[in-house]
């Protein structure tokens, strides 16, 4: 069964993390963010939102759909004088022409069938001469395989009929550039990054994240029996006791400038 975003049970599995140094980088190395407005569509838990006013932004607006996802999110970002929470969607964010420098949508896309449309409300409420980063899966991205540090691989290969559910909602880097720039968007430029989601002290933290399906909204698409079965499988990589484990995902950043 697919994740229901606007439950309660599921309010706080996006906003137990903190952003990674490693996607803090690369996002600099894409754009200033200092003194800039920025928006956050598909805020989630409020995880990057709060990064981005910690990177020096000088107002950080989060956009996202549910009202749970928005009360963990405000609850998360407590405290931040220069964060404001909305309530809309990618494709109808309620919110200005040309207000923002720069709109993040970080894995938001694989939602959306019309990519079109996602693309013209970005362009719509950013400036001229405003940023654009989508951060998604492409299918080749979700196909690396699992290792140590590569945790999501091992779905996966245990349950191979994820990887059409999987691969059918990830759109392809042509889809989303030919989108970018059917909205008018220019230079659009892609790049790879090995996010590092979370460092557990051992397997067995790990494992206890997955139990919980922390923010993994394809663990929703298993029953609690598979997710045991899974949890039994992981543990049987070779993986040390009192190992630390460095989970890293893969993804593709998109960048454009309107």
């Amino acid at each position: 069964m697919a994740i229901d975003f606007h439950s309660r049970e599921n309010r706080s599995s996006y906003s137990t993390r903190a952003a990674d140094p490693t996607w803090v980088k690369k996002i600099n190395d894409l754009c200033d963010v200092k003194g800039k407005k920025v928006l956050d569509i598909g805020c989630g838990g409020g995880i990057y939102t709060k990064a981005l006013a910690m990177m020096g932004a000088s107002s950080v607006t989060g956009v996202d759909f549910s009202r749970q996802q928005l009360l963990s999110a405000k609850e998360n970002c407590r405290g931040y004088s220069n964060i404001d929470f909305r309530l809309g969607d990618a494709l109808d964010t309620k919110l200005e022409n040309d207000r923002f420098d720069i709109v993040l949508e970080r894995a938001v896309i694989h939602h959306i069938k019309d990519l079109t449309l996602c693309a013209n409300e970005i362009y719509r409420v950013l400036k001229t001469g405003g940023i654009c980063i989508i951060q998604d899966r492409t299918p080749e991205d979700c196909l690396v395989e699992g290792s140590k540090s590569h945790i999501r691989g091992y779905f996966l290969e245990k349950f191979p009929p994820l990887i059409r559910k999987e691969t059918l909602r990830r759109h392809s880097s042509e889809k989303v550039r030919d989108a970018l720039q059917e909205a008018g968007f220019k230079d659009s430029k892609e790049y790879k990054l090995w996010e590092v989601r979370k460092t557990y002290n051992d397997i067995e933290e790990l494992v206890r994240d997955l139990m919980n399906r922390t923010g993994r909204s394809i663990l929703h698409e298993l029953t609690d029996r598979q997710l045991e079965e899974l949890a039994v499988y992981i543990k049987r990589q070779n993986f040390k006791p009192g190992e630390p484990i460095v989970e890293k995902d893969r993804w593709t950043i998109w960048h454009a400038v309107k």
